[in-house]
C-alpha cells in the first residue's frame, strides 16, 4: 500500500472496534499477515480476538530464552483458550552462546544490545515474507507510542503495521479480559522485569532504575531508508 492509502485506511478505521480492524487486515493482507505477541495483557486480548474471529493470522512470539516459567505456562493456556498455535521465534544464539560471545548478563551491562540480539533481530527475520504485521501497542502506554496510528508504515521492516488496540485504554483492555475470561500475563524477560507496586505505571517494572523504556521493536528508525531485513 502506498502512503496515502495507508493514511486513508487508518482514518477510515479510527474509532472502529478492534474486531473490525482485524477483519479488515485479514481481508486486505490474507495469509501474509502476522501477529507478534509478547504475552502482555494487550497481546492476550488480540490472541483471543484472532481465535474468536477465526482469522488466518500467523501468530508468533519472540522466545528470548529468558522468559518466566509462568509465561511458558500462559503460552499453552492461551493456545488452548483461543484454539490456535503460537509459534516460537528464537534468537540466533542461546543465552549461553550469547554469554560466550558478549560476556555474562549482557542485559545488565547493555540492555539495548541484549534486546537487539534477542528481540529486534529475531523479529526482523520473522517478518520476512509478510506484507503486514499486527502489534498490541496503545497510544497511552508511552510517549513514543502516543502518535501511533491504526495503519502505518513500519519503515524498519518495510511492511505495513496494524495497531488494532491503539485507541484503547487500560480499562478497555481489562474489561475485555474479564468479559471473555482471557488468560493473562507474565510480562518481559526475567532479568529485566520486577513487580509493579500499587499505584505505579503498569510498565514501571520494565528495566527498573534505567532510562530505557522500550525494547526497540516499536521505535521508529532514525533513517527512514533503514531496513534491517
Amino acid at each position: 500500500m502506498v502512503e496515502h492509502a495507508l493514511a486513508e485506511a487508518s482514518q477510515a478505521l479510527e474509532g472502529r472496534p478492534a474486531e473490525d480492524i482485524l477483519r479488515w487486515a485479514a481481508e486486505r493482507f490474507g495469509p501474509r499477515l502476522g501477529f507478534a505477541t509478547g504475552f502482555g495483557v494487550e497481546g492476550c486480548v488480540l490472541v483471543d480476538l484472532i481465535g474468536r474471529l477465526g482469522l488466518a493470522v500467523d501468530v508468533f512470539t519472540l522466545d528470548t530464552g529468558l522468559l518466566f516459567p509462568e509465561t511458558y505456562d500462559l503460552w499453552k493456556r492461551l493456545e488452548a483458550h483461543a484454539g490456535i498455535t503460537i509459534r516460537a521465534v528464537r534468537p540466533a544464539q542461546t543465552v549461553a552462546e550469547q554469554a560466550a560471545a558478549h560476556g555474562d548478563a549482557l542485559w545488565a551491562r547493555d540492555p539495548d544490545a541484549c534486546c537487539r540480539l534477542r528481540k529486534v533481530e529475531p523479529l526482523a527475520g520473522a517478518v520476512v515474507g509478510l506484507d503486514a504485521w499486527i502489534s498490541a501497542i496503545r497510544r497511552d502506554q508511552t510517549a513514543e507510542r502516543a502518535s501511533a496510528t491504526i495503519v502505518e508504515r513500519d519503515r524498519r521492516h518495510g511492511i505495513v503495521k496494524i495497531n488494532p488496540l491503539v485507541g484503547w485504554t487500560t480499562k478497555d483492555v481489562w474489561r475485555h479480559v474479564h468479559d471473555h475470561a482471557v488468560p493473562y500475563p507474565s510480562i518481559g524477560c526475567q532479568p529485566c522485569t520486577s513487580p509493579v507496586a500499587e499505584g505505579e505505571d503498569p510498565r514501571a517494572g520494565r528495566w527498573r532504575g534505567q532510562a530505557k523504556r522500550e525494547c526497540g521493536l516499536h521505535l521508529p528508525v532514525v533513517n527512514p531508508q533503514e531496513n534491517t531485513q
